[in-house]
This record gives structure tokens, C-alpha cells and sequence, in this order.
């Protein structure tokens, strides 16, 4: 079964046109299936597990220790702004979300709220992030299995991935929810583990030896060894290892109840956010000193090891190579239904827009992963070149998300308060006040990245990404007036032929 491209709101040049109604696509699930023809076959311990995992990714595990070498124990300020900032994002997301469930999220309500050339941006370049971290894990994920399996290729490994979950997603909406349940409670049971097990040796019992106290925090430099710009530096490196708590607004549409999911989702984010991030990395920096070469190469098998944890390296490969499969799975099938909904709106082809059997998108899924597979070659053939070149210009694709969903909460929000106020059963705190210091401490982390050295070339290149793919929006969407009253006149000529 197909489902047809949803009719276009005919707000252009940036006029709010309200919210769907009950019968409009991406409203919520109506039995079995959405109105806009996926399967609502999550269940609700899917959708709590993808809104608890989604905010744990690998880059937590692997990614952590750039950050501490770079802002010691500030880091933990680094981390709590950028929480904060998500937290903030996130309610208003979570506003839109629960007002008018879509499957497009953000990409949909910036469509509605600032105008088609919006929606058509946002949504490509969402989707083009997830493709290149399709092949940043995949690849990952062969390097951990080729060093417990050399006598297979790392290239094989890759692909041997990339084909189970890209058949979990083709299945059924219900087993991608089912993979990632499991692989999210692995991600959450370890966190929780090495949190209780870190902060019971900082108190002195077992595991530890003695109490490391909070010695580690104030000594070897002090709080801010390198001073406090290194937060905003340490900012820049954290940022990215957030993106991913906005997937559950996506999932939310294939659920029984949308607007139920999403209210949980971001009611719980705070705590989510104070628990596995600033909880696991405050356990770091307080039971080991910042500057250990230990904790920069591998944080959590540093603090395992100095606890003499047996087959602590074993033990977090294999809760990275979960958190890594974790973010490939929900990966495919974040950038799939990006471009199902693209494709609905017809700013993607047609066929994007069509489902199988089992409710599934599947040719939205193939292109996808189409994509993924190139730029996994890319990987292994041009790694210095053209994969680093995709790396760059995706690489600061969350904070145009963020600002989009900005933008477009302030005006989605005045709609509406005007025409359906009962659709506000989250809402954002301080509204517009906040919503603009959110906007303003965005781009002030922007414009720093304009000035960081290390994060110029990556904001300079997903700058260059973004204005091409707003210019062919903008050149398509002038085009559509003069096709459509082609394709009218075309019909009055056969009608009176």
C-alpha cells in the first residue's frame, strides 16, 4: 500500500498556516496505521527506551576524553550548558510535537511555521547528517569486531552490519523499536552500573581503595586549568554527542499514542541529560586526574582499569559497539523518515513517499542507505579527502536544527494560541523570552565556531552545504507556481477536449 504526497499548506514566503487537524497527516495514528500510511507498531517501552538511549551515543564513550583534555574538569560546565541548551530545544520541539505528531518533526513545522524553502533545507540537510553517521558507524563498528575477529576485513564487518539493520528497518517499524530497545537498555544498565561503581570508590567503599575525594577536581591545574574559555571550547567538542534526543519526536507518529510519548519525552530529558552525561562524566574527572593519557585515549576503561575492574577493555568495547550499532540502527531510520516525509511534501521524489505492506517506507529507507554505503567506501578509499569533506560539511548540522526549531516554535506557537489552544499541552517556559535567549546563545556558539580554529573549517563547509541546498529549494519552490498553473491549464484544454 502507497501512501499519496499530504497536500501542501499554501502558506509561502514564511506565513504561518496553522496546524493539522485531526484528519491531517502526521496527526496521530488512527488504529493500526498513521494517517499518512506507517505503521504504528511501537510500543510504548519502545518509545521510553529510544527516548532514554537517544541521548547516549558513542560519542559519550569514545568522544569524552577530547573534551576533558581540552577544559579539564570544566568540562562539567561545558556539558551543563550544552544540556541546558538541549533541554530548552527540546521543549519546544516537544511543544509542536505534541500539538501536531509528524514525521517529519522539526522539517514539517518549519514548512508550516516559516516557509516551504525551510522545511525543504532542514529536512535534506537532517538527512545528510544521519547518512554520514550511517558510515561513521558502520565503520566503527568494524574496527571493534576486526580486532576480536581479524581474519575478517574491517570493510566486511561494515557491510555485515550495514545489511542486518538495514533488514530489521525493511521488516517492520516494530523491530527496528525492537533492536533498539535492547540495544538502548544495554547503553543505560552500563552507565547506571559505572555511576553507582564510580561513585562508591570516590566515597572510599569497594571497589576503591581509599576515598579519592574531590582532590581531582580542584587539583593538577585547578577547576580551570586552562582558563574559562575552555568551556566554550569544550562546548564545541560536546555539542554534536547531543544530537539524537529530537528522534523520539520522529518515532512518535508510529506510536498509539503520539501525543502521550512525546509529553514523557520531554518531561524526562532533564533528568536523562543530568544522569548519564554530567553524572558519568563527573565520576571521570573526580576519580581520575584530567591530564592522565589514560583518561584523553579512553575515559571509562581508565576509571574501569584504575578500579581493577577485570576485562574492563572488553567490557566497553562491547557497550561502545552497542552504543555504535544503537546509533546506526536509529540513524537509518531517522534519515528514512526525513525523506518519507520529504517526499510527501514533495520535496523529495514521489516514490520516497510510499510504503510497503508492513507500513514501512522502504524506498526511502534503500536511498538512504544507499548513501551510507558511498560514503562507507569513501571511508576506506579517500579518508583524508572526500569522507572528511562529508564529516565537515554535516558536522554542524544540530545547531541549524536547533535554531530551526527555534524560529519556528516562536511563530507555530502564535498559531496556535490563535486557533487551537487546546493542542498546548506542553508548553515552553517564558514564552518568547526564552525561546529568544535559547536563539541568542546558539548563535553565539556559532559565531565561535567561526573563531575556534578547530571548529572553523567544519562551520565554514556546513555553511557552504547549507546555502546550496537552501538555493535549490529556493529555485524549486519558484518553479512549482509556474508547473502547477502548467499542469491547470493542461486540464482545462482536455476537459473541454
Amino acid at each position: 500500500m502507497g501512501a499519496h504526497p499530504s497536500p501542501r499548506s499554501p502558506g509561502a514566503g514564511g506565513t504561518p498556516t496553522g496546524v493539522p487537524t485531526a484528519g491531517d497527516p502526521g496527526s496521530g495514528p488512527a488504529g493500526g496505521q498513521s494517517q499518512d500510511g506507517l505503521q504504528a507498531g511501537l510500543k510504548n517501552r519502545h518509545l521510553s527506551m529510544i527516548a532514554i538511549g537517544g541521548v547516549i551515543g558513542a560519542g559519550l564513550f569514545v568522544g569524552s576524553g577530547a573534551g576533558i583534555s581540552a577544559a579539564g574538569p570544566g568540562i562539567l560546565l561545558s556539558y551543563a550548558l550544552t544540556g541546558l541548551l538541549v533541554v530548552l530545544v527540546m521543549r519546544m520541539l516537544g511543544e509542536m510535537a505534541a500539538a501536531s505528531p509528524a514525521s517529519g518533526s522539526f522539517s514539517a513545522y518549519a514548512d508550516r511555521a516559516l516557509g516551504r524553502w525551510a522545511g525543504f533545507t532542514i529536512g535534506w540537510l537532517y538527512w545528510f547528517f544521519w547518512s554520514v553517521v550511517l558510515a561513521v558507524e558502520a565503520t566503527a563498528a568494524g574496527a571493534i569486531l576486526t580486532g576480536w575477529v581479524p581474519a575478517v576485513p574491517q570493510w566486511a564487518w561494515a557491510l555485515l552490519v550495514m545489511i542486518v539493520l538495514t533488514g530489521t528497518n525493511l521488516v517492520s517499524v516494530g523491530s527496528f523499536g525492537e533492536f533498539e530497545f535492547w540495544f538502548a537498555g544495554i547503553k543505560v544498565v552500563a552507565i547506571v552500573v559505572f555511576i553507582v561503581v564510580g561513585a562508591l570508590a570516590i566515597f572510599g567503599l569497594p571497589p576503591g581503595d581509599h576515598a579519592a575525594g574531590m582532590s581531582n577536581l580542584t587539583g593538577h591545574g585547578g577547576f580551570l586549568p586552562h582558563g574559562p574559555g575552555a568551556i566554550l571550547s569544550g562546548m564545541l567538542l560536546v555539542v554534536f554527542s547531543f544530537m539524537g534526543s529530537e528522534i523520539v519526536t520522529l518515532a512518535a507518529g508510529e506510536s498509539p499514542n503520539p501525543v502521550q510519548a512525546v509529553r514523557k519525552a520531554v518531561n524526562s530529558v532533564i533528568w536523562r541529560i543530568a544522569l548519564f552525561y554530567l553524572g558519568s562524566i563527573a565520576v571521570i574527572v573526580t576519580l581520575l586526574p584530567w591530564n592522565d593519557r589514560a583518561v584523553a585515549k579512553s575515559p571509562y576503561v581508565a576509571v574501569l582499569q584504575s578500579l581493577d575492574i577485570p576485562y574492563a577493555g572488553t567490557v566497553m568495547d562491547v557497550v561502545v559497539l552497542t552504543a555504535v550499532l544503537s546509533c546506526l540502527n536509529s540513524g537509518l531510520y531517522t534519515a528514512s523518515r526525513m525523506a518519507f516525509s520529504l517526499g510527501q511534501r514533495g520535496d523529495a521524489p514521489k516514490s520516497f513517499a510510499t510504503v510497503n505492506k508492513g507500513g514501512v517506507p522502504a524506498v526511502a529507507i534503500w536511498a538512504s542507505v544507499a548513501f551510507g554505503f558511498i560514503a562507507t567506501i569513501f571511508s576506506y578509499t579517500s579518508k583524508d579527502t572526500i569522507f572528511q569533506f562529508l564529516l565537515n560539511s554535516s558536522g554542524a548540522v544540530a545547531l541549524f536544527v536547533w535554531l530551526v526549531i527555534c524560529f519556528s516554535q516562536l511563530r507555530m506557537r502564535r498559531t496556535l494560541e490563535r486557533e487551537t489552544p487546546e493542542r498546548l499541552t506542553v508548553r515552553m517556559w517564558l514564552y518568547p523570552w526564552l525561546t529568544y535567549a535559547t536563539i541568542g546563545l546558539i548563535v553565539f556558539v556559532v559565531g565561535y565556531m567561526f573563531y575556534d580554529p578547530d571548529g572553523r573549517e567544519q562551520m565554514v563547509l556546513s555553511v557552504v552545504a547549507a546555502v546550496v541546498v537552501l538555493a535549490v529549494g529556493l529555485i524549486l519552490d519558484r518553479r512549482r507556481p509556474r508547473e502547477r498553473a502548467a499542469d491547470e491549464s493542461a486540464a482545462k484544454v482536455a476537459e473541454r477536449a
